[in-house]
């Protein structure tokens, strides 16, 4: 044999051998497929059942969470039922339900003569919260005239621009008066005629009803919205709105007299008076505008001095005493009872 028959013979036994030793190597892999596909066809088998091992401890979970927030709520029902009671009990001893104070700036002022004195505001704010605690729904018109009054302002301002500006300062009224009530644990929100957005809300009747029946007391401000009218009127036509039972005006004088009482000594307190009494007497009561449309929508009016007696909107509201005076149809009777059925009053004993 040749030399170059010998090389040619030791290439071709090469790759034989190379081939023999890899298939022991091809083999492993195909073995190490095969158990990784057993073992991933085994966690499929197992991954049905940790799945559903999941899903019940999930549902014992929420089960148990369900059970604990049932008990929670069925204690808060429990306790808004035993609150509830309490106020119905106040309810049925109220003597009205829904009412429309009106606070004139002056009063708000104090013996400062000018802005808002603290003491003050905080004496009304303490009968207000008061009154809302025993169930009664609270709404309050605010004068201005303790910062600008627009009927009275000097010369070289229109009546409308003066009636604006009269306007503005119920604003700040209504906001300090709402600082003082919230200070007293009790919700309260203002609704102005004008919109000023950024600090109150604008007047929408639907809302400031939805308001009071969630136990907020509501403080409009910004009278009408239009000049030449006051808030007298503003509380007239507020009241009317809202379907309030009665018009309560808080000034300085404990009512209605015959002649002023700052003035003559003689003066004798009027205690009942009828719509048209006021209107044609001119007995200073409020304008006519404001009488007329709580004449015509039948809301008795009872004028009371906010200082000059101690808890005078407690005692009025909530015990029925008679304090200042009445204005209605059938003035002896209308004023202290429902106005859907007059009948007569059971007056307590205090004179006013």
């Amino acid at each position: 044999m040749s030399t170059r028959d010998a090389a040619t013979k030791a290439q071709d036994a090469t790759p034989t051998a190379s081939s023999s030793a890899s298939s022991p190597s091809r083999a492993s892999q195909k073995n190490a497929s095969k158990k990784l596909k057993k073992g991933g066809d085994a966690q499929k088998k197992d991954a049905p059942v940790k799945k559903k091992k999941t899903i019940i401890h999930a549902r014992q979970q929420q089960n148990t969470g369900s059970s604990s927030r049932i008990q929670t709520q069925s204690d808060a029902l429990a306790t808004n039922n035993a609150a509830n009671s309490t106020t119905g009990n106040n309810k049925a001893n109220n003597r009205w339900k829904r009412i429309l104070l009106k606070v004139s700036g002056e009063a708000l002022q104090g013996e400062q003569g000018f802005g808002i004195c603290p003491d003050t505001i905080q004496a009304v704010a303490r009968q207000v919260a008061q009154v809302a605690s025993e169930g009664v729904e609270v709404s309050i018109v605010v004068g201005g005239g303790n910062f600008f009054r627009g009927a009275s302002a000097y010369s070289g301002i229109d009546r409308a621009s003066a009636d604006y500006m009269g306007m503005l300062a119920t604003v700040m009224n209504a906001m300090a008066l709402q600082a003082a009530v919230e200070s007293c644990g009790v919700p309260t929100r203002v609704q102005t005629a004008l919109e000023i957005k950024e600090c109150a809300e604008p007047y929408i009747r639907r809302k400031a009803v939805r308001h009071l029946e969630r136990g907020r007391v509501v403080i409009f401000g910004g009278g009408t919205g239009n000049p030449y009218f006051t808030t007298d009127t503003a509380a007239a036509l507020r009241a009317a709105e809202i379907d309030a039972e009665v018009f309560l005006k808080a000034t300085k004088v404990n009512g209605v007299y015959d002649k002023d009482p700052e003035k003559h000594a003689d003066a004798e307190h009027i205690r009942f008076l009828s719509y048209r009494d006021v209107t044609f007497d001119e007995l200073g009561v409020m304008d006519a505008t404001a009488v007329t449309l709580c004449k015509e929508n039948n809301i008795p009016i009872v004028v009371f001095s906010l200082l000059g007696e101690p808890d005078s909107i407690t005692r009025l509201v909530c015990r029925g005493e008679r304090i200042g005076t009445c204005v209605g149809h059938k003035a002896e009777e209308s004023c202290f009872v429902d106005r859907k059925s007059v009948g007569d009053f059971d007056w307590t004993d205090g004179e006013s």
